[in-house]
């Protein structure tokens, strides 16, 4: 009973990483939305940097809920 407990609590700790990917996108977003606002000459520079970084932290958010599924099935 205490490995289901704990196996449980380590599944809802893993689905915590979306709100790092949540903050971690807003945060880019915001920068990268000034960037643009000061210089609009260079968002063709800037927008590829900006998805990558942006794709980089939703895989942080998608593995942690990876973890979460594969956790969640050693349960049942």
């Amino acid at each position: 009973m205490e490995l289901q407990f704990l196996i449980a609590i380590g599944a809802g700790i893993a689905v915590f990483t979306g709100i790092g990917a949540g903050i971690g996108i807003g945060i880019a977003t915001s920068g990268f939305v000034q960037a643009v606002s000061r210089q609009p000459e260079a968002a063709n520079k800037m927008t590829p940097l900006f998805l990558l970084g942006v794709a980089l932290a939703e895989a942080t958010a998608i593995y942690g809920l990876v973890v979460a599924l594969v956790l969640i099935t050693r349960l049942v």
